[in-house]
């Protein structure tokens, strides 16, 4: 890797963390759902909200890559999700929070279809896979971070603030800042687009090539299950044990934790075990963990399920999308576009859960999330053996 690569990866692996702050979005739900006195349905709304725009932007920025470069992209996504950041500081109502939750989304979608790609710029090759498996590993700390930082700023007086959980949006808005500036002033050479730009209709003809919609549907199940646990694990704490919303808000840092020790160790497990048996072992620990979620009533189980959702989960989005990236070198860009569409599921999961656990409690959601899971066991065929 030349010098220039090395010193760019500084500033890429800061903007996975900013990928991150899309995560914040179950557990601040949460608690918009405790400020504004909302049902499940209209709470989840916000979640779901956030993952709708990755079905309107995903494609489109596959398309702009290749105009204005996947370093670009990646500094107008960071411009989206500051301002993100900036609205919920002057308040917190319905409005408000629709407005920035949508910039969330809109910035994100705009980050994962392009920071993808210029990551196996910067690496110049390499196992692909577990290059981005890493990447998500400097994700997850973002994510298991924003359930500490919202329930600190609850519990605890701040200048300026008072008792307020929204300090978690002016923390990350911040760190976006600092991620902006350090990679507007690096220099990344990026390879030139050969031949002429894909249209609409060419980049959505890419789904009939059968590994790139299977890995659409496989990312749809991962990020959908990713978002129903951190939105509904808190609920199941509060509904089966009692707990505050404060308390439970641990529930989603577990889910985390375990994603962020899944992806660290996944990156070596993906290099010295072959894709198929270790896309096995995660799909069967998060299985495992549908069970204990629908029946578990005491503690242990449900955060023993919250652990292997966690883990199992943590190595999915890499799997898929190197699947389906590597099936069509030539398409990176347009293929990339598509990948992230799929993280539309965590539009439709939320949504459904919603609907599921206002009918039938918490389990209802959780038999939402494992059609997810049985999903991805039918995926499994896909994988090349090596």
């Amino acid at each position: 890797m030349s010098k220039v690569n090395k010193l760019a990866l500084i500033p890429v692996m800061l903007c996975f963390f900013c990928m991150g702050f899309v995560d914040l979005v179950g557990i601040a739900s949460n608690y918009v759902k405790e400020d504004l006195a909302l049902n499940d349905s209209t709470a989840n709304i916000f979640p779901s909200l956030v993952f709708f725009w990755f079905l309107i932007f995903s494609v489109p920025t596959g398309m702009l890559m290749n105009k204005i470069g996947r370093k670009n992209t990646v500094l107008l996504s960071l411009g989206v999700t500051v301002l993100s950041l900036l609205i919920p500081l002057f308040g917190n109502n319905f409005a408000i929070m629709l407005i920035s939750f949508s910039l969330l989304g809109i910035g994100n979608a705009l980050m994962q279809t392009s920071l993808n790609p210029l990551v196996s710029t910067v690496m110049g090759g390499g196992n692909l896979a577990s290059t981005l498996t890493f990447g998500q590993f400097i994700k997850a700390i973002a994510s298991f971070l924003a359930p500490y930082l919202a329930m600190w700023g609850a519990t605890q007086v701040i200048p300026s603030f008072g008792y307020d959980w929204r300090i978690l949006f002016g923390i990350y808005f911040v760190v976006g800042i600092l991620a902006t500036a350090l990679l507007g002033v690096t220099p990344i050479d990026e390879p030139k687009i050969e031949g002429k730009a894909s249209t609409f209709a060419e980049c959505f003809k890419l789904l009939g090539t059968p590994i790139v919609l299977l890995s659409f549907f496989g990312i749809m199940c991962h990020v959908g299950i990713d978002v129903g646990t951190n939105t509904t694990a808190p609920k199941i704490l509060m509904e089966r044990l009692g707990m505050t919303l404060n308390d439970a808000a641990f529930a989603t840092s577990l889910y985390f934790i375990f994603r962020t020790i899944g992806c660290l160790t996944g990156s070596f497990f993906l290099r010295v075990l072959p894709t198929r048996t270790f896309f096995i072992i995660s799909v069967c620990m998060m299985a495992a963990s549908m069970l204990l979620l629908f029946t578990g009533s005491e503690k242990w189980e449900l955060y023993t399920a919250i652990a292997l959702v966690g883990y199992g989960n943590s190595n999915i989005f890499s799997i898929c999308f190197a699947q389906a990236l590597t099936s069509m070198p030539e398409k990176q860009n347009e293929v990339s576009g598509l990948m992230i569409m799929g993280l539309f599921g965590g539009t439709v999961f939320p949504l459904l859960m919603g609907f599921m656990s206002d009918a039938f409690g918490q389990a209802g959601a959780v038999l939402i999330m494992a059609l997810g899971v049985i999903y991805l066991f039918t995926y499994i065929k896909q994988l090349r053996l090596s």
